[in-house]
């Protein structure tokens, strides 16, 4: 064997070595599940029995056709993303302009504000429960005050607005962080410049900052995405759904569908749909983003 094919076959085994496992893993965890929920998705089965009964495009034809509970917590899922990005990232960036000041305590907020986010959604959501129900109650008995006397988790106004209370208050740090990075690297001679020139904060802000951080705006829009599409676990512990199933979103409905209702299959298939919806909606918003990141 030559110097060439000894170098080529080691740094194989090498690649092989370090991202096999990964690769492999990656495999049997997502891929392989991946296609076998695309195989059921075609089939009427429970989830538990042998029998597998193929029924080809029926499953789809009755969510697209029948399945209003599916359509009412798409609506719900599309309300609450469209709410929930927008407030997620406008309160991350808000708080990164805020802590990239020269304050005192900035390390300090940094980590209180990006502490909700290590918390877990379930037991995140439980003790919002406990503050929508008996401390906003409580505070509304003390003060009279009318925002805190609201039904806020047994309304479907206010339960809308529950959720996305608290999901923004826990991925806002999330997204802190990010946008804290990215303004670090604005260069400071631009923004010095520009004051000299008589530039206002807000022209700043609109014709530097901004443009200059587009690539953490396109990563920060695509995680709130994401978080707020497949978003569960809050709306299982905060409302389950309820009232009268106003604020079920697309993944809890996926859940109950088949692992409540033993329809693996219709599940299956909706959850398919609900893929193919969010990768063409991430898609769009990565090649808008990235689009203005060539501008800037």
């Amino acid at each position: 064997m030559s110097v060439s094919g000894r170098t080529r076959m080691a740094n194989w085994l090498q690649q092989s070595v370090f991202v096999g496992p990964a690769v492999l893993f990656f495999g049997i965890v997502v891929v392989i599940p991946f296609l076998m929920s695309i195989y059921y998705s075609f089939t009427e089965w429970n989830g538990v029995s042998s029998q597998v009964k193929w029924v080809g495009l029926g499953n789809f034809k009755q969510l697209l056709l029948e399945d209003t509970d599916f359509r009412k917590a798409f609506w719900f899922t599309i309300r609450f993303s469209v709410a929930g990005v927008l407030l997620t990232n406008a309160a991350g960036f808000l708080l990164a302009l805020l802590l990239t000041k020269a304050l005192k305590s900035r390390n300090i907020l940094r980590t209180v504000f990006f502490l909700p986010n290590v918390i877990g959604g379930l037991l995140l959501g439980f003790i919002w429960q406990f503050i929508f129900v008996k401390g906003f109650a409580t505070l509304g008995e003390l003060t009279g005050i009318g925002f805190f006397e609201l039904p806020w988790l047994g309304d479907a106004p206010t339960a809308f607005w529950g959720i996305v209370i608290v999901s923004v208050w826990q991925g806002a740090g999330y997204l802190m962080v990010i946008y804290i990075a990215a303004l670090m690297n604005v260069p400071k001679e631009l923004s010095e410049a520009a004051r000299i020139d008589g530039a206002s904060r807000l022209q700043m802000l609109r014709s530097i900052t901004v443009p200059l951080i587009m690539p953490a705006v396109t990563v920060c829009l695509f995680l709130a995405i994401s978080w707020s599409f497949k978003m569960f676990d809050l709306n299982l512990s905060l409302t389950k759904g309820g009232p009268f199933n106003s604020t079920e979103s697309v993944a809890l409905n996926i859940y109950q569908e088949a692992f409540r209702n033993n329809r693996y299959g219709l599940g299956t298939a909706k959850s398919v749909i609900f893929f193919i919806v969010v990768a063409l909606i991430t898609i769009i918003q990565v090649r808008f983003t990235k689009r203005r990141e060539v501008e800037a």
